[in-house]
């Protein structure tokens, strides 16, 4: 993954979540991804904090975008690895979130880690 395609990925994966248009959203990720979130642990007592697959994640997701209406992230920074690339933004709260996204080779997101301040 080279630093341009990471930027693509981070300008339509905020536009998408800025839009709360979750097919848009979802349309980055295959269909058996791995989400992981301390936040999922909290809001939905999954003690692993690991949701799996577009259905199950896409709930989940339709639920934060219901309970925030006006959710808008901030992109801050892009940073790269050889498959994957770490977005650091603010959340919908305004917190700090980074979140890591791991590719396959078509491009598709495989797992996702996110950490909040």
């Amino acid at each position: 993954m080279n630093q341009n395609q990471a930027n693509a990925f981070a300008a339509k994966w905020i536009e998408a979540w800025n839009a709360h248009d979750l097919d848009r959203i979802l349309s980055h990720y295959t269909d058996d991804f791995e989400m992981n979130s301390p936040l999922i642990a909290k809001r939905l007592a999954v003690p692993s904090g690991t949701l799996k697959g577009k259905a199950a994640v896409g709930e989940y997701w339709q639920g934060a975008l219901r309970a925030y209406p006006d959710l808008r992230f901030e992109l801050l920074k892009v940073l790269r690895g050889v498959s994957w690339v770490t977005l650091y933004y603010l959340g919908a709260t305004g917190n700090e979130v980074a979140e890591t996204f791991l590719f396959d080779g078509n491009g598709k997101v495989t797992q996702v880690f996110a950490s909040y301040a």
